[in-house]
């Protein structure tokens, strides 16, 4: 079974990207990361649900660009 859904996006959407404190507290966990401390099981999560919401993010805004006239 297949379901399709049909979904108008915005013509704005080039504006949607991860608000600045939210990619500064993503890049904090980076920069702790690479420092070699580790996260907390709730930092951990926090961040890799930070990082599915830069990609849908991104996806939408690439999909948007390839439709647009």
């Amino acid at each position: 079974m297949t379901l399709t859904l049909e979904v108008e996006l915005p013509g704005d959407l080039s504006r949607f990207h991860l608000p600045e404190a939210l990619g500064a507290r993503l890049q904090s966990f980076f920069d702790r990361q690479d420092a070699g401390q580790p996260l907390t099981p709730e930092e951990r999560a926090e961040a890799e649900g930070l990082v599915n919401l830069t990609e849908f993010l991104t996806l939408l805004r690439l999909r948007a660009e390839r439709l647009a006239p």
